[in-house]
């Protein structure tokens, strides 16, 4: 990793983060009203969470206590609910909607083979980088035993009440279940003014359900693990007294999608919005056209140069295609499928 100046006082922003965000997440800590520390929690032991296998690969090597906080959260979720708290996603960070086929399908099966290696579990939901979602998107995903995955409000149509999960079956008869986060909480939570009081959060997430709706209520928020300690700092410490204030004074009760979805399974069906992704409101051209998506809301500078970039990318996937199976011809039986196995090997 080479030295990112932007980073400062530490050396890369994985450092940086690391000390912000992941670390601070895993030993969170609960004052009590003297301002003692009361308690100090493992935040993913009470939450859905996932993490890209490349960071993972990073934080094994160079944060090796917070790289087995994670694990150990995953290990403590299964013990208390029967289904762990981590989720899987694709291996690097696609756009999945705008990847060729079969490098999708590498993507997402390389994402659940390191999955598999480090949780000692097959992943039940994965998360797609960005939520970015279409048909064929939730085909391959379906295809590789994923039960469920997570999205905006905006995704589907109409969105679910109460957050429950609905079914979506794909055009070869699979099926998988769609959970749509809370929108006004989250941005709540990643925007406004949620983090300032971890009490009053916790008290949001206990609005009560739809009148007359007797089926259970799912409220859940979804955001960057970022939010936690560089965004806002100390709101790790928010979301740890609202953990314990749900924890300790129920209803509701802290579970996971996954032990949700085994309990009360999926209901209902909407229409996919696609394709779609949580961050654009143009559905996923912010990564292939100047649609007006920025990070930089403040500057005026053209994006044009995203069309012919993507084109290129595309056009460069093509042909080394073609290059691998040319010079795979005589020395791999199946070239594509060795190229998916070798989802076991690297990261290892």
């Amino acid at each position: 990793m080479p030295e990112q100046p932007s980073a400062a006082p530490f050396h890369d922003w994985n450092e940086r983060i690391e000390f912000e965000s992941y670390r601070p997440v895993t030993r969170s800590r609960v004052l009590d009203e003297e301002g003692a520390v009361d308690e100090v929690v493992n935040c993913l032991e009470w939450m859905s969470f996932d993490f890209g296998p490349t960071l993972l690969w990073w934080l094994e090597r160079h944060a090796p206590a917070t790289y087995d906080a994670v694990l150990e959260a995953d290990r403590t979720s299964v013990a208390r609910l029967g289904h762990g708290n981590a989720m899987a996603m694709p291996y690097h960070h696609p756009i999945l909607p705008l990847s060729d086929p079969r490098d999708r399908r590498t993507e997402i099966r390389w994402g659940i083979a390191d999955f598999r290696r480090r949780f000692g579990r097959e992943p039940e939901g994965m998360w797609l980088p960005e939520t970015a979602v279409d048909s064929d998107t939730l085909e391959d995903v379906a295809a590789e035993g994923i039960r469920f995955t997570v999205l905006a409000p905006k995704q589907v149509d109409p969105a679910p009440p109460d957050g429950r999960p609905i079914l979506h079956t794909t055009r070869a008869g699979r099926e998988i279940a769609l959970f749509v986060y809370d929108g006004p909480l989250s941005h709540g939570v990643a925007f406004g003014d949620l983090l300032r009081d971890g009490v009053g959060w916790a008290q949001a997430m206990r609005r009560p359900p739809a009148k007359g709706d007797p089926a259970p209520a799912l409220r859940s928020v979804a955001t960057d693990g970022e939010t936690f300690g560089h965004h806002h700092r100390f709101a790790e410490m928010a979301l740890a007294r609202a953990i314990v204030e749900l924890r300790d004074d129920g209803p509701p009760r802290l579970e996971n999608y996954a032990s949700f979805l085994a309990r009360e399974g999926a209901a209902g069906r909407a229409r996919l919005v696609e394709p779609s992704a949580w961050s654009c409101a143009h559905g996923v051209e912010r990564w292939r056209s100047a649609c007006g998506c920025r990070a930089d809301t403040g500057t005026q500078s053209s994006q044009a140069w995203r069309t012919p970039l993507r084109a290129a990318l595309t056009w460069l996937a093509r042909e080394l295609h073609d290059v691998f199976e040319r010079d795979a011809e005589g020395v791999l039986d199946e070239p594509w499928a060795a190229r998916d196995a070798y989802g076991s090997v690297v990261g290892a």
